[in-house]
C-alpha cells in the first residue's frame, strides 16, 4: 500500500517551544514522518486591548418651566450698623407705615436670623433652579443693608412672580414656644392676596409639616397665620407667604437652625412645597 506516514499532531502553548524540533524524549520512529504544530499566538505588542466603556452622555440642563419664584431672605447682615436707614418709615400697606427693616433675632448662643435666612434661601434657590424654575432673590448677600419691606414687595411684583416666599425665624421667649407657622395677607387687598396666597401658604404648611417639623404651639392656628400687619405681604400683588421656620430661642430648634444638616432639611422641604404649589 506504499509508504505509511504517521502524523502526530501535538499542540503547544506559546511558551518558547521551537515547533521545528521534536519534543525531547520522543524521537520520531524510523520510516515515519512526525509533524508538530502549535496554535498561533499573538505577541503582546500586537494584542488588541478590550474596548473602553463609552463616555457618559453630557449633562443636560433642566428645561425651563417658565415659572418665577421670588425668595425673600429676612433682614440683612449690615442692618445693625445702619440704624438710621433701617428705622426710617416706609409704606407698609393698609394706610400704615413701618420701619424700613429690622435686625432680626438670634439664638441664645448668637447665631443670627439674617445668617439663617440667607443660607436657607440660597439652598432653596439651588434646588428650584435645578428644576428649571427661575429664582429671584430680594438681596444678593448677607452683608448689606435692607432692602426696605416696600422694596422687597416691589421686587416680587416687578418679577411677576408665580410665588413670593419670605424666609424668617422667630425669637419668642415664651416658655415652651416652638414650631413653625406660615403667614399670609388677610383680609386680602387684591385677588392675588386671596385664594392664590392662601393656597401657597397651605402648600408650604403641608410640605414643612410632612418634612417632620412641628407646627407652632404659640402663634397662628394649625401652622397658618393670617396677618394684616406685615408690609411685604400687604404690598404684594403676587401670591405671597412668609415662613417663620421655628423659634430660635427654643434649644432644639436653635440646634437645628445652627447646623448645616438642619438648614438643608428646612430648605429641602420648603423647596418641595413650592414645587408642589407651582404644579397645581
Amino acid at each position: 500500500m506504499g509508504l505509511v506516514v504517521a502524523i502526530g499532531l501535538t499542540l503547544f502553548a506559546a511558551c518558547g517551544v521551537d515547533s521545528a524540533a521534536p519534543p525531547p524524549g520522543n524521537p520520531s520512529a524510523p520510516g515515519t514522518t512526525t509533524v508538530f504544530t502549535t496554535l498561533p499566538q499573538p505577541s503582546p505588542s500586537s494584542s488588541t486591548p478590550p474596548p473602553s466603556a463609552p463616555p457618559p452622555p453630557p449633562a443636560t440642563q433642566q428645561p425651563k418651566t417658565g415659572k418665577v419664584v421670588v425668595l425673600d431672605p429676612g433682614h440683612n447682615g449690615g442692618n445693625a450698623s445702619k440704624p438710621g436707614e433701617i428705622n426710617k418709615q416706609v409704606p407698609a400697606g393698609r394706610g400704615k407705615t413701618k420701619p424700613c427693616n429690622t435686625t432680626g433675632t438670634s439664638t441664645n448662643s448668637g447665631y443670627s436670623e439674617h445668617a439663617f435666612t440667607w443660607d436657607v434661601s440660597q439652598r432653596i434657590s439651588q434646588a428650584l433652579t435645578a428644576k428649571g424654575i427661575r429664582v429671584v432673590l430680594t438681596r444678593q448677600n448677607d452683608t448689606g443693608v435692607g432692602p426696605c419691606v416696600n422694596e422687597r414687595a416691589a421686587i416680587g411684583n416687578d418679577a411677576q412672580a408665580d410665588a413670593v416666599v419670605s424666609i424668617h425665624a422667630d425669637g419668642s421667649n415664651s416658655a415652651g414656644a416652638h414650631g413653625f407657622h406660615v403667614a399670609y395677607p388677610a383680609p386680602p387687598l387684591n385677588p392675588q392676596q386671596g385664594e392664590p396666597s392662601v393656597k401657597l401658604a397651605t402648600a408650604l404648611r403641608d410640605g414643612i409639616r410632612a418634612g417632620g417639623f412641628p407646627t407652632s404651639n404659640y402663634l397662628g392656628s394649625n401652622g397658618l397665620a393670617p396677618r394684616a400687619d406685615l408690609g411685604g405681604l400687604n404690598l404684594s400683588t403676587r401670591p405671597s407667604a412668609l415662613v417663620e421656620c421655628g423659634n430660635m430661642r427654643n434649644s432644639d430648634e436653635a440646634a437645628a437652625m445652627s447646623s448645616e444638616e438642619g438648614r438643608q432639611q428646612y430648605a429641602a422641604v420648603i423647596a418641595k412645597a413650592i414645587e408642589d404649589y407651582l404644579a397645581r
